[in-house]
């Protein structure tokens, strides 16, 4: 795992000290060692000892305000609180921090294959030691739910393409998807980019923003083809496999 962000430590610290979050694990790019600062998201699971009622609500929506307004300004730092009576439970909803806002997202497949994969503990116990094993075949199900489910809506809809960040993220997360299907194994963001399906050009774009450099690509083009990939792909993710 890269080095731990200060925010990421000063966060640890606010939860160790509220006295009923028991681990804080560290998941995607920094797990992996794919983490870009400024590019990259910060991405969290924090296991509590109890369902997050409206008085731990609010005092999360505070302390992440707080963090957001100084320290973690401009880390996009997020975190999903699971009580750890419902952790096993895959298609239960928990709280999640994200772009300033507490919504309910489950814990996705991916996500868990990738904290049990490359994951590590800030505060408390290891992924590991709450997380049950993942095999290839987990994976490939995890891939494939993703594909047939959020980006099988995002297919239908081609005005979301026009964005060009959402093209960057559909096309990396096409080419992850398929990678893993293929191979049982997960694929970084920064490699998808050099599988994508995409012509040269964009593939060039999509590196230099990886990078964090301000590059603009012609929204019609680049939308269209994250559009067309996200189409194909997951149709052909719908199709039963043996």
């Amino acid at each position: 795992m890269q080095s731990l962000p200060v925010s990421v430590a000063a966060f640890a610290e606010r939860l160790d000290a509220l006295g009923w979050v028991r681990s804080l694990w560290v998941g995607g790019s920094l797990a992996t060692g794919d983490h870009v600062p400024g590019v990259s998201d910060l991405d969290l699971v924090a296991v509590v000892d109890g369902p997050v009622d409206a008085s731990r609500t609010a005092v999360l929506i505070g302390l992440h305000r707080e963090l957001d307004r100084g320290v973690a300004d401009g880390a996009d730092l997020g975190c999903v609180y699971v009580d750890e009576a419902r952790l096993l439970s895959a298609p239960t909803r928990h709280p999640t921090w994200t772009h300033g806002v507490l919504v309910d997202r489950p814990l996705s497949g991916i996500s868990r294959a990738e904290l049990v994969l490359h994951g590590s503990a800030v505060l408390g116990r290891s992924p590991l030691d709450l997380l049950p094993p993942v095999s290839a075949d987990d994976v490939r199900a995890a891939a494939r739910a993703e594909l047939a489910g959020y980006w099988t809506w995002a297919a239908r809809r081609p005005y979301l393409w026009s964005d060009t960040s959402f093209v960057d993220l559909g096309l990396t997360s096409m080419a992850r998807g398929r990678h893993a299907l293929r191979t049982g194994t997960l694929l970084t963001k920064t490699a998808a980019i050099e599988v994508a399906h995409a012509p040269g050009w964009l593939i060039e774009d999509m590196r230099a923003r990886r990078s964090g450099a301000v590059v603009g690509s012609p929204r019609l083009r680049a939308g269209w083809v994250g559009w067309r990939d996200a189409w194909m792909t997951t149709r052909s993710a719908e199709v039963p496999r043996a």
